[in-house]
């Protein structure tokens, strides 16, 4: 994949939406570039997160810890990024990421990470702004959910 493809794909991460192309290109730039076979593990719930993943192409599960065993919770793909809140604040990963088909992803370490919203701070409204949004769209679902589990 070019430095063009990468750019392009990282404009369809909704987290990037609203930055502009020089600055995906730098992102894109000191991004390493990763395959993982189906049934690799990404990351582990509870270490410390040193990077976030962009997918680029392929599927990968989000697994959590339950007294039953690791149970999947969720499925990501293409387009998605997984691991920024651990790169953003000093708290453990809070699910497990393993490959369920072979993927191509995006590594963006923590330290480039923020040293990029440091440097631009345009990017660090952006990203505010997206997950601000991302939070308020998970507490309308959980109240949704308690006004649903409270009915029945």
């Amino acid at each position: 994949m070019t430095l063009e493809a990468e750019v392009e794909a990282l404009r369809k991460v909704p987290l990037f939406h609203g930055i502009d192309e020089t600055k995906l290109r730098l992102l894109a730039f000191i991004s390493d570039r990763t395959e993982y076979p189906a049934g690799e593990r990404l990351c582990s719930q509870g270490e410390e997160g040193d990077c976030a993943f962009i997918i680029l192409s392929g599927d990968a599960d989000v697994l959590v810890e339950t007294p039953e065993g690791e149970k999947k919770v969720a499925q990501v793909s293409e387009n998605s990024i997984v691991g920024e809140i651990a790169i953003l604040c000093d708290v453990p990963r809070t699910a497990t990421l393993v490959a369920a088909t072979n993927m191509d992803v995006l590594t963006v370490s923590k330290d480039d990470f923020l040293k990029l919203l440091k440097e631009f701070p345009d990017i660090s409204l952006e990203v505010m702004r997206t997950l601000a949004l991302r939070l308020e769209r998970t507490t309308r679902d959980l109240a949704d959910a308690r006004r649903g589990a409270g009915a029945g």
